[in-house]
């Protein structure tokens, strides 16, 4: 099932949550600025031992204070107009995190709008490709993993939900 929300990432209760983090794994603006705070310490001291995290790559770590059990970090690629491969990395992203929550049994992921705040990739384009990315990898593993699109803005919730209007829940 695949869901849009607004909502604070790092206030839902899923299984695992999807930090669009920076290479460093170490914090940063936005959504992962946001992640880091209110998970806690816990988060860095783990990250730090991470030694990143390639764009496109995916890696998990516990959850700390967050009501979610895990994270799993993943870095988007910068916007540069689409020609430096950034719809590949940014579909390897949402595809590489949810391998890790099928091979950890996750019933339940939340993602962010990877990309789309200050690395600039347009909104409705990464929202497009996100939500066929999602439908691919649930079809071809049989998954019944429920994702929710977490969005921030309410521009951003209002193109996933047209989206999984048009393309059907």
């Amino acid at each position: 099932m695949l869901k849009a929300i607004a909502a604070d990432i790092t206030a839902l209760k899923v299984d695992v949550i999807v930090n669009a983090a920076n290479a460093g794994l170490l914090g940063g603006g936005g959504v992962d600025g946001a992640i880091h705070m209110a998970a806690g310490p816990g988060l860095l001291e783990e990250c730090l031992g991470l030694g990143g995290c390639k764009t496109g790559e995916a890696k998990l770590t516990g959850g700390y204070e967050l009501p979610a059990g895990h994270i799993i970090h993943t870095v988007g690629p910068v916007w540069r107009g689409g020609r430096a491969n950034e719809p590949v990395l940014l579909r390897n992203c949402y595809w590489n995190s949810l391998e890790i929550a099928g091979q950890k049994g996750f019933k339940s992921i939340a993602f962010p709008c990877i990309s789309t705040g200050v690395y600039g990739y347009p909104a409705e384009e990464a929202a497009a490709l996100a939500v066929k990315t999602v439908r691919e990898f649930l079809s071809e593993t049989k998954s019944d993993m429920e994702v929710t699109f977490c969005c921030f803005s309410r521009r951003d919730l209002e193109i996933y939900q047209e989206l999984l209007k048009e393309q059907g829940r």
